[in-house]
């Protein structure tokens, strides 16, 4: 028995073609047209994985960020409690008279720590309005001064914000002015 050699577009099992050319032309072009259409879904399935991959990355990497400010979110508390402890301390030692140069050098590194952590420090001035998402009203300063009504008197302690979503960890603590009219020569807050 003599085997025929099989011609390149001859499948296994199959009969030799005995077409004319140009129906083995069309037979070759409908293959290639399969061909390409799995080809291009395939390209579409890659595509398709690389955009879920990206997307899974990045929600893997804001939740490990997530993960780091919770686990810091106890030493940030503590930090900012030593941060207005030794701001106190300052305050007290400058009404004294006494150098407060060794505290100040402590809170400026309590201050850097707190800046590694993701905190920045934010403040007022005396005259600014009270903003309710960026004051805590501590107390009042009673005034004759209308103009002055609900503005900074006096700020007590720095605020923190949290530099990478813009939250604010902790308002910044002031006295505010009060606006309180004279009655009969009385001066405020002493009625």
């Amino acid at each position: 028995m003599e085997k025929k050699a099989m011609r390149p577009h001859d499948e296994p099992g199959r009969q030799p073609a005995t077409a004319e050319p140009g129906e083995l032309l069309g037979d070759v072009a409908s293959r290639l047209g399969t061909v390409e259409e799995q080809i291009a879904e395939f390209h579409r399935r890659s595509a398709h994985r690389e955009l879920v991959i990206d997307r899974l990355h990045e929600e893997n990497q804001r939740l490990r960020s997530g993960l780091g400010r919770i686990i810091l979110a106890p030493v940030v508390a503590d930090l900012i409690r030593l941060c207005d402890q030794l701001g106190l301390e300052i305050r007290r030692l400058a009404v004294d008279g006494q150098d407060p140069r060794l505290l100040v050098s402590f809170a400026d590194d309590v201050a850097q720590i707190l800046d590694r952590c993701g905190m920045d420090v934010f403040s007022a001035e005396a005259g600014d309005p009270l903003k309710p998402e960026l004051h805590r009203p501590m107390g009042v300063v009673p005034c004759d001064d209308e103009a002055l009504h609900n503005k900074v008197a006096e700020v007590l302690a720095v605020g923190f914000i949290e530099r990478d979503t813009g939250q604010v960890r902790r308002p910044v603590q002031a006295r505010f002015h009060q606006y309180q009219p004279a009655r009969d020569g009385a001066l405020p807050g002493s009625g």
